[in-house]
């Protein structure tokens, strides 16, 4: 039987998304770059504009903040390390792995997501998901691992403040990442999810699903930080510096990101 358009997108998205944590095969000598999953589809672009104007090229790998900070430690040859929670880099930094304490690139922010098949009422103060848990209409419901994923803690921290939380856990679904959640929570089996908002808003999600931005105020923030690891070579230091440029500012701003030295 021929797929449905929908489900024609829906499986394009959970491909994309599944490919959050993969590395591109490039050249060996390229520096690797270990980012967050919030990342995935903004550094995507900022790294294409960086390879078209300096012809220099980069490996870039997605995952949860927590498994690398891990990995680095146990020696992982990243030579840039963008975190979703600035206190990995910090602890880095104070270990000596790092090449100093590095700086803010961005602020994240969450998002509550369904697929546009869903029952579940989107608003950012949680009525529409209080009201499908009092009728038995929320079966499974995706966040990242709040073990390791500092959007998974986010995510908590808001069903926490909205009463939520006690009731959705028998129903969670977690993401080792919340780029695999963002997979999960547009799924045709799940009814929604709390991920980054930076996913909500990629074309590739917000084509198969709906969002709503949840307030800030509902969770400690996500200071996202970036440092260089000590290894790190000329390419690497360039993309590092291009990253707080003016291009790469532009698509962060593009994807949700509140900047430093930018209002909200």
């Amino acid at each position: 039987m021929a797929l449905t358009f929908a489900r024609r997108a829906a499986l394009a998205v959970a491909l994309v998304l599944a490919a959050a944590s993969a590395a591109p095969a490039r050249a060996a000598d390229a520096p690797v770059v270990a980012a967050a999953s919030d990342l995935k589809f903004a550094l995507e672009e900022i790294a294409a504009r960086f390879r078209a104007e300096g012809g220099r090229d980069l490996r870039l790998t997605f995952g949860s903040s927590g498994n690398f900070a891990r990995q680095i430690e146990q020696g992982a040859p990243f030579e840039i390390f963008l975190s979703a929670d600035e206190e990995y880099v910090f602890r880095l930094a104070d270990k000596g792995l790092m090449s100093d304490r590095g700086q803010l690139y961005a602020i994240g922010r969450i998002a509550l997501v369904a697929s546009h098949g869903s029952p579940l009422a989107l608003d950012a103060g949680l009525a529409g998901l209080r009201d499908a848990l009092a009728h038995d209409r929320i079966k499974r419901f995706a966040i990242a691992n709040p073990e390791h994923a500092p959007y998974g803690r986010a995510a908590e921290q808001a069903l926490r403040h909205a009463g939520l939380w006690d009731r959705l856990r028998p129903t969670l679904v977690l993401g080792e990442n919340v780029s695999q959640a963002a997979q999960f929570a547009t799924s045709s089996s799940a009814q929604g999810g709390i991920v980054a908002y930076s996913l909500a808003l990629a074309p590739a999600v917000s084509q198969v699903a709906r969002h709503v931005l949840l307030p800030a105020e509902w969770h400690l923030p996500l200071n996202q930080r970036m440092a260089l690891a000590k290894n790190a070579g000329a390419t690497a230091k360039a993309f590092y510096a291009y990253l707080g440029g003016k291009p790469a500012r532009d698509i962060f701003i593009r994807y949700g990101f509140t900047l430093p030295g930018e209002s909200s």
